[in-house]
């Protein structure tokens, strides 16, 4: 029996400054592969590369990473500010798009850190481009070393730094079979104002958005401000999501 196929979206990147490439970490794609049990194939986030309607023919299932861009300020009615760089609006196009599209057509859409602030803004939401200057927020972005410098040790980049609270009842508490989890955190951009379909699953100690879900959804259509492509080979909360994510896949698979 074929393997369901799952689109990893891309990000654009310049080798050397000069080289353009489309980029996706590999944690994602060993998620997709080892825990959600799915062949990744990667996509170039670019309308004039990436036809959705063919795109979507081809895949059961869509991930939408994180990524160092932000959202452009403009899809959500907000002037942009270089200190909020770097951009990808060709990304921006067609990951809105495709949050639709996969919601529309039931296919299994699962967002990660940026891939669920996309998927916010795809149904009306708005976005914060720092959310540690809000009142009573935390600095939710990656560890530095004191000169500034991300941290070296990838275990302390991605080391659980609070708690989250999820809906009781909710789709998320079901799924993990409880109501408080921790996660990492590496963002600087989050929800400000969720979209009209948006349903918030899961907050931070900090008020911050961390789990949503698309409301009326037929298919799997969740997003996290985690990282969760981290570890889930061992990592319970990060595992149960991709498990669930692979077995929304199946039942797409066969239902198609």
């Amino acid at each position: 029996m074929r393997r369901p196929v799952v689109g990893v979206i891309g990000n654009a990147y310049r080798i050397e400054d000069r080289w353009a490439t489309q980029l996706v970490g590999e944690r994602n794609l060993r998620a997709v592969a080892e825990v959600s049990g799915a062949l990744p194939l990667m996509f170039a986030a670019s309308p004039d590369i990436t036809d959705i309607g063919a795109l979507l023919d081809a895949v059961d299932g869509v991930v939408l990473t994180g990524a160092r861009a932000n959202v452009h300020p403009t899809h959500f009615r907000t002037e942009p500010d270089p200190r909020h760089e770097p951009y990808d609006l060709l990304r921006d196009d067609l990951a809105l798009a495709l949050s639709e599209a996969c919601v529309d057509r039931g296919i299994p859409l699962f967002g990660i850190c940026r891939g669920l602030q996309e998927m916010n803004v795809a149904f009306g939401g708005s976005l914060h481009p720092e959310i540690r200057e809000l009142p009573g927020r935390m600095n939710h972005r990656m560890p530095r070393l004191e000169t500034g410098e991300i941290h070296p040790d990838p275990d302390v980049v991605f080391a659980d730094r609070h708690d989250v609270s999820l809906v009781p009842g909710g789709a998320f508490a079901r799924l993990l079979g409880c109501e408080t989890i921790r996660v990492n955190s590496l963002h600087g951009q989050g929800i400000l104002e969720p979209g009209g379909r948006v349903v918030v699953e899961g907050v931070a100690e900090d008020g911050t958005i961390e789990a949503i879900r698309i409301a009326d959804a037929s298919g799997f259509a969740l997003g996290v401000q985690w990282h969760a492509e981290y570890d889930p080979q061992h990592n319970p909360i990060n595992r149960a999501l991709f498990q669930a994510f692979g077995e929304a896949l199946s039942v797409r698979r066969h239902r198609s």
